[in-house]
């Protein structure tokens, strides 16, 4: 049965201030019994605490994350640098799951260099199947964008078919598609989901403050940039049947994640999040 866990970027601060462990005992505090690491340090102690939260604390560490190659500027463990060190990583705490969260910026350029992402993130799914880890693909909105009027998605999902999917729904709506339906369009690709709600914002005094100046480049500004990413269940997006499509075609894990939480504590919206799922009637899959 398809379990509902948390994406813990959202998270990093505390990870950062009191720890894997600590940050894992009130995860499972307020409910959730699964999560996915990343943008939280693998390093040994971190590894170690992971673990421990795993067999103390019954916490399912579902997934990791790693990037194809090392990001520019910031650099970073990666799969084409770092193998060995992530698939022990995998081993110790249990994790047969494995996502690549963003395409590589300089595979953005071209269609061209998009499929030389495939084959070479391709090749690193198979290698990473000899060890038992599966490798999945995160999607932004930037994937929904045509070559030759086909999808940058499905040109990932034909040449790279060693690699599955992990679909975040309000990147999906971002990109101008349905999430139930692109669930059901990657229904056999698909064992991973990303429940972010898509929320339109209220414009703030300041954009009005910019109107009555004449600065109606920054009203525009403002006006553009009003969609935000919400708790579950306090956006637009038709979750009841965004679940009910992902367990009906086998989905694993759905992990509740936030990019921003604008102010509120992460651990309050995570609660929010939860509850709103609890009334929608999918308490037996946390």
């Amino acid at each position: 049965m398809a379990k509902i866990g948390v994406q813990v970027m959202m998270l990093k601060t505390s990870f950062e201030e009191v720890g894997p462990f600590e940050t894992l005992r009130k995860v499972s505090e307020i409910g959730y019994n699964a999560v996915e690491i990343s943008q939280i340090s693998m390093s040994p102690e971190n590894v170690a605490e992971m673990a421990r939260a795993r067999d103390e604390l019954g916490m399912d560490i579902a997934s990791l994350s790693a990037g194809l190659e090392p990001m520019p500027g910031r650099g970073g463990e990666a799969l084409t640098t770092d193998f060995d060190k992530i698939v022990a990583d995998c081993t110790t705490l249990g994790s047969e799951n494995l996502r690549i969260g963003m395409l590589p910026f300089s595979a953005m350029a071209s269609l061209e260099t998009a499929l030389e992402f495939c084959r070479t993130s391709n090749e690193v799914a198979g290698r990473l199947a000899e060890h038992g880890v599966n490798l999945y693909y995160h999607n932004h909105h930037i994937e929904f964008a045509r070559f030759d009027g086909i999808p940058l998605l499905d040109i990932i999902n034909e040449n790279a078919p060693n690699m599955r999917l992990e679909l975040d729904v309000h990147w999906v709506q971002r990109g101008g598609n349905d999430p139930v339906t692109a669930l059901k369009k990657y229904a056999d690709r698909t064992d991973l989901v990303h429940l972010k709600d898509y929320r339109i914002g209220q414009l703030p005094p300041e954009a009005f403050d910019s109107l009555a100046k004449g600065d109606f480049a920054a009203f525009m500004n403002a006006f553009t940039g009003v969609v935000q990413f919400a708790e579950v269940g306090e956006g637009n997006l038709d979750f009841k049947g965004i679940i009910d499509q992902a367990v009906s075609a086998g989905v694993k894990y759905l992990f509740v994640e936030q990019d921003d939480p604008y102010g509120r504590d992460p651990f309050d919206c995570l609660i929010t999040s939860r509850e709103n799922l609890l009334a929608l009637g999918f308490a037996d899959l946390f």
